[in-house]
């Protein structure tokens, strides 16, 4: 991999960028945690040697200093709202980060449940947190919420919600996802620590947009592809641009806020202490890419693999036709074409060539081009893992890594017994086989060791691939699309 981000400068200089701003508040500091902690793969995807846990190495170097609030919307909790990434419920995440974050050594104060307005889900969620020995707090829904500034800064307002409790003078606050309250929690406690004579500040820590490089860049372009669903925009701000004659890079929710921010720090404080939706954040990602243009090419990548994901998103039923128009605008911004996608030209012959409806290609760092193609034993992908390590591990092309003799008995198991509909091998059935197999055969041995370097490979189906494969590929750090075509 092309190596456009220090990762080890980018750790050194977060933190002591995070210490500063605590420093300048005095007592406290309660900051805003957008984005993932463990397993931003955006990130890494958009900024190559940006290493998924960045963030939460930074915060381990903050750890004598700083604990953890996790928020978790009632409304969230009411509906069963589900992690796409990981397919798992907001309010089962919300157990999993927590005990991430005690197992690498993070101290986890407690839990927020906002937008609480007496939901019985949030009660039995709250009564289940508190069984396991769990801190819970709740924040109510407060009407008018933004924009009732008099109502908001009031016993009737952050005044009625819950005193979160904290010991430690850097307060973390995260969740599962957006939408769930983590600025509202942060505002309602320096309303409350003010009333109590604390001296405590706000910031605000999120990665994208990346405020000191241009708009149009397209690091921040893939931001927007991102958040195509939740419509969001990057744009200069106008406050910092006014105060200080600096164009930076923010978003609309926030500079669409900030006046009404501004008017409840005015009410808290007295004086706002920030004069721009800029000021307010602390992130230095910028200030650590180190090959801009090897961040360029990996972000319109990431635009294109995005373009793709929503196509398959509408044909599933999950997605939108605006979000699918919205990434196809950012593709033309960037000039980036569907046949830039190298695998997916190559998938697309192999199933011209073959007349197979499904068939795969990955596409290495140096270039090179595997493709593949169902069988009676083999599904596409199931065919391309085992493609594409025989070239890793220089196995001849006919070697047969596993042998029709034992795969039949699987499929006789999957269709028979298990009473499946499709008996070809799926990726995971596959690399189960050459598990078994690599006790006493070199070469299934040397095929599972080349796993690894499939690594960050660009792989394109012409057919939208089943949960397994889609996990498998996943696991293996590969960055899949799919045709938005449902398998016959």
């Amino acid at each position: 991999m092309k190596y456009g981000f220090d990762n080890d400068k980018y750790l050194k200089i977060q933190s002591e960028h995070i210490l500063a701003r605590k420093a300048q508040f005095g007592d406290k500091l309660y900051m805003e945690f957008g984005g993932k902690l463990f397993d931003d793969h955006h990130a890494s995807r958009v900024l190559p040697g940006f290493q998924p846990d960045s963030k939460l190495k930074m915060l381990l170097q903050l750890k004598d200093e700083a604990e953890i609030v996790i928020v978790i919307s009632a409304l969230d909790i009411e509906k069963n709202k589900v992690r796409s990434d990981l397919g798992i419920t907001y309010d089962e995440d919300v157990l999993r980060l927590r005990k991430e974050f005690i197992n690498v050594g993070l101290t986890v104060g407690s839990v927020v449940i906002t937008h609480y307005n007496g939901q019985g889900s949030a009660d039995a969620y709250r009564a289940r947190l508190e069984r396991l020995g769990i801190k819970v707090y709740y924040h109510y829904t407060i009407e008018g919420y933004p924009n009732n500034v008099a109502l908001i800064d009031s016993e009737e307002g952050f005044g009625k919600n819950d005193y979160v409790e904290t010991s430690r003078p850097l307060v973390v606050v995260t969740a599962p996802g957006p939408g769930s309250g983590k600025m509202a929690v942060c505002l309602s406690q320096l309303y409350q620590e003010n009333r109590r004579g604390v001296k405590a500040g706000y910031a605000k820590f999120e990665t994208f947009p990346i405020w000191n490089i241009p708009l149009k860049h397209p690091v921040n372009i893939a931001y927007e592809a991102a958040t195509a669903d939740l419509n969001d925009v990057n744009m200069i701000d106008p406050f910092h641009l006014e105060a200080y004659g600096k164009t930076c890079v923010n978003y609309n929710r926030d500079v669409e806020i900030f006046p009404v921010l501004d008017a409840i720090f005015d009410a808290i404080y007295g004086k706002n202490p920030y004069k721009s939706p800029t000021d307010m954040g602390v992130n230095m990602a910028g200030n650590c890419i180190v090959d801009d243009e090897a961040c360029r090419d990996a972000s319109r990548k990431e635009i294109l693999r995005r373009y793709y994901k929503s196509l398959c998103n509408l044909a599933d039923g999950k997605g939108t036709e605006s979000e699918v128009n919205k990434i196809a605008l950012l593709m033309r911004q960037c000039d980036i074409k569907v046949t830039d996608r190298k695998s997916a030209v190559a998938a697309r012959k192999r199933k011209e060539e073959s007349g197979k409806e499904a068939c795969a290609a990955i596409e290495f760092e140096d270039g090179t081009i595997i493709t593949s193609e169902s069988s009676d034993l083999l599904g596409s992908s199931a065919a391309l893992l085992l493609n594409a390590t025989k070239h890793l591990a220089r196995i001849d092309h006919s070697i047969r890594l596993i042998p029709e003799s034992m795969i039949e008995p699987i499929q006789y198991t999957k269709v028979n017994l298990l009473h499946g509909r499709n008996p070809r091998l799926h990726t995971d059935e596959v690399l189960v086989a050459l598990s078994i197999l690599s006790s006493k055969d070199e070469n299934c041995r040397k095929a599972l060791a080349c796993l690894p370097l499939l690594k960050g490979a660009q792989v394109h189906s012409t057919v939208m691939l089943s949960e397994v494969d889609n996990k498998i590929f996943n696991k293996l750090g590969v960055l899949l699309t799919c045709d938005p075509v449902r398998k016959k």
